[in-house]
Formats: structure tokens, C-alpha cells, sequence
């Protein structure tokens, strides 16, 4: 009787999680934030109800879109709605990172999110190279978020690892192929860029596009 009893325990309990689950893959599904990583680099930012929204269960969830999404929407609000306080500034930065590696910890394979996790490590002063290099190694990437690899890149210490450097070449050139439009663009970061990222473009464009390889020497 008591080894039925048990039973029934059991299989209850497990029925009550299960369609605890299920419930919260279907609401995960109604509040997922619909904004990626790569949206991010597009120039598109989410609503701010897209963080508040998927917060509390994305804590609690394994679900690898969910986590992703919620993580760029608190990368984006860092990136293009920072507060005035430097203080505050710096715990959203650390909480955004937090979100990006909970997200890439349960799906690896997001190249757009490494390069987020990347992007608020050169803004917060940290060693970036391992993400960006990630976000190299982990598939292929629109045109869009190879150019702001190549920004990033050229503006921090991910400039002087030698296999990052031949990675971006691959970047740079794709930015040469729609030169029209990213010309002003690739102009402006090579401005910013740190002394081994100007060498980096430069050392790219003289083979690639000589002729804009003499209008970057300019600047």
C-alpha cells in the first residue's frame, strides 16, 4: 500500500512539473522580447518593455532564445539608453554581461551575442578578446554585425591577437564590397580606432582597395 502510495506521489509531482513547464514555455513564447543580438547592430532597439517583460522568467528558465533575446534587449537598453550616472552606468554594464554569459552558458552557438558580450567589455575597460574571438569561431554573421566587429575590434586590445587580426580582415573586405555604404563608416573608425587597429586597416585596404587605403591615410 505505502510503495503505492509513493506511486501516485510520483507521478503526480512529476505530472505538476511538467505542466509547469509547459506553462512556462508557452508564457515565455507570449513575452519573449522580439529583438536579437544581431537587431542590435542593425540600429534597432527594442521597447522597454521587452527587458521588463521577460525578466523574472528568464531567470528561472534553460530556454536559449528566451535567455538571448532578454540578454541583447539589456545589452541594447546599455548601449543606446545608458544612464546619465556613471555609477549606474557600470551596474547595467555588469548586469547586461551577467545576462550574455547565463544566455551563451545554455546556447553557445549565438556569434551576435559573443560580439555583444564583447562590445560592453571594450565599454566597461575589459579584456575582450576572448568574446570577440568567440563570436568569430561560432558561424557566420550578417553584413551589419561584421562591420561592428571590425569597430570593435580596431578599438581595443582584440586588435593585437594575431588570429583575431586575420578573422577581420575577412570582415574589412565585406565592408569594401558595399563601400558606398560603409565608407563614412569604416572612415570613422578608423579615427577611433587604437594604434594596432589603424594599422589593421590599413595594412587590409592596401591590398583590398587601394584607392581607399590612400583616402584613410589621409586621416
Amino acid at each position: 500500500m505505502n510503495r503505492m502510495i509513493l506511486l501516485r506521489v510520483i507521478g503526480i509531482s512529476t505530472a505538476i512539473v511538467l505542466a509547469l513547464h509547459a506553462g512556462m514555455e508557452f508564457y515565455g513564447d507570449l513575452i519573449r522580447p522580439n529583438f536579437r543580438a544581431s537587431d542590435l547592430f542593425s540600429g534597432e532597439i527594442p521597447p522597454d518593455k521587452a527587458k521588463l517583460a521577460g525578466g523574472v522568467l528568464a531567470s528561472l528558465s534553460l530556454e536559449g532564445d528566451l535567455l538571448a533575446n532578454y540578454a541583447a534587449a539589456m545589452a541594447a537598453d546599455v548601449l543606446h539608453r545608458p544612464s546619465a550616472e556613471a555609477g549606474e552606468r557600470a551596474s547595467e554594464n555588469k548586469a547586461a554581461q551577467a545576462a550574455l554569459v547565463a544566455a551563451l552558458k545554455v546556447s553557445p552557438i549565438r556569434p551576435a551575442l559573443w560580439l555583444t558580450l564583447g562590445t560592453l567589455q571594450v565599454q566597461s575597460g575589459e579584456t575582450a578578446t576572448p568574446a570577440v574571438k568567440m563570436s568569430y569561431l561560432t558561424g557566420s554573421v550578417p553584413i551589419d554585425v561584421a562591420f561592428a566587429r571590425v569597430r570593435t575590434v580596431t578599438s581595443s586590445t582584440a586588435a593585437t591577437d594575431e588570429e583575431i587580426k586575420l578573422l577581420a580582415q575577412s570582415d574589412i573586405r565585406s565592408a569594401l564590397a558595399n563601400r558606398s555604404r560603409y565608407e563614412p563608416l569604416l572612415i570613422a573608425a578608423y579615427v577611433q580606432a587604437t594604434p594596432q587597429g589603424k594599422s589593421l586597416l590599413l595594412d587590409t585596404t592596401k591590398v583590398a582597395d587601394p584607392k581607399f587605403n590612400e583616402i584613410l591615410r589621409r586621416y
